[in-house]
């Protein structure tokens, strides 16, 4: 299996993956607790699926219980510009790294696809195979260590001391019994730049994250009006935040990405606010076809647009707000309404 697995690593590496390392399914022991406190405290806000299939995602190995290794692979999206820039200009919207091109979804998943082909013919049959990118209840970070690919941060997302944290991440479970890699350890040492960059201090300890108050939940996942406490703390961000990834000092070591659908697209690294606004459904849907963006639709989209606006202390904004006051979608008007009173200076 060794001969085996070393050939796997260079295909993987072929197919346009930047690592590969193997674990069990079961090297993640510590998931269950550390889920089960998340949960608890209600730090999952609106993503009931992480409760509902919660056994799943803290026990790897009963999503299937036949599959003996688990091949972690990461593919770099490095950006080539300072994603932290676009918070300057007020007027603009910040878009999170990973959305500002393809939807990374469909290219890893293509690239899994290809290489559990690859492994079923190179090992012949009986072997078994599933692929997983973030859209099943599978711990990818948690297994991402196991296997060596890299550690949780105090930020909780995976990093690496040769690729940084700008990776994505995707597994191919299989009944094969490969060589498991050593897991890695912490190397964050006692610095803590991405606790202390969150504009929302949306970690309550090292290593621990509340979704309720982190701006990739609250401008992605959450649905409805954000607290109004929470709105001036958003800043220009409208998809996303990268501040905890882009400040972390292990991306010195990054490499650029290879894929090219992952550069990003010059009208998406910081579009004007007034043009977003105006996007009717038909409009987002065209502009954000196939990117991750087009899930949230347009009227969360516009939402955070709203918000975004209301922040801007940008005079010259005001009617696109004003345009918007009276949105179909109630939580875009509300959204609206609180920025023409936050430029027009009577917001309470």
């Amino acid at each position: 299996m060794h001969a085996l697995k070393d050939k796997l690593v260079t295909r993987a590496l072929e197919e346009g993956f930047d690592a590969a390392r193997v674990c069990r399914p079961w090297d993640v022991g510590h998931v269950p607790a550390r889920l089960a406190e998340f949960l608890e405290r209600g730090r999952h806000g609106q993503m009931r699926w992480l409760a509902e299939r919660a056994h799943w995602r803290g026990d790897p190995h009963a999503l299937w219980p036949e599959a003996r290794s688990v091949i972690m692979l990461a593919e770099s999206y490095t950006p080539d510009h300072d994603p932290m820039s676009v918070l300057e200009q007020s007027d603009r919207g910040a878009i999170s790294v990973y959305a500002q091109n393809r939807d990374y979804h469909d290219i890893v998943k293509k690239r899994l696809k290809r290489l559990a082909r690859w492994l079923i013919a190179e090992a012949g049959d009986g072997v078994e195979v599933k692929v997983f990118v973030d859209t099943a209840p599978v711990p990818e970070k948690p297994l991402g260590q196991a296997a060596g690919l890299g550690w949780q941060g105090k930020h909780t997302n995976l990093l690496s001391r040769q690729l940084g944290n700008w990776f994505f991440i995707g597994s191919i479970f299989t009944t094969l019994d490969l060589p498991a890699d050593p897991v890695e350890t912490d190397h964050c040492g006692s610095c803590r730049a991405c606790l202390d960059v969150c504009p929302t201090d949306a970690f309550p300890a090292p290593y621990q994250l509340d979704a309720t108050r982190c701006i990739s939940y609250l401008t992605i996942e959450h649905r409805g009006p954000v607290d109004e406490a929470l709105r001036p703390l958003l800043g220009n961000r409208i998809y996303g935040c990268d501040d905890c990834l882009a400040v972390c000092p292990w991306n010195k070591f990054a490499q650029a990405a290879r894929e090219q659908r992952y550069h990003a697209r010059e009208d998406l690294v910081a579009p004007p606010l007034a043009e977003l606004a105006r996007l009717d459904d038909a409009g987002f849907r065209a502009k954000f076809s196939g990117s991750p963006i087009k899930r949230i639709g347009r009227d969360r989209f516009v939402r955070n647009v709203a918000y975004a606006i209301g922040n801007s202390g940008d005079p010259a904004l005001l009617p696109v707000a004003q345009d918007l006051c009276e949105d179909a979608d109630t939580t875009v008007a509300d959204a609206a309404r609180w920025a023409v009173a936050r430029l027009s200076g009577t917001a309470g």
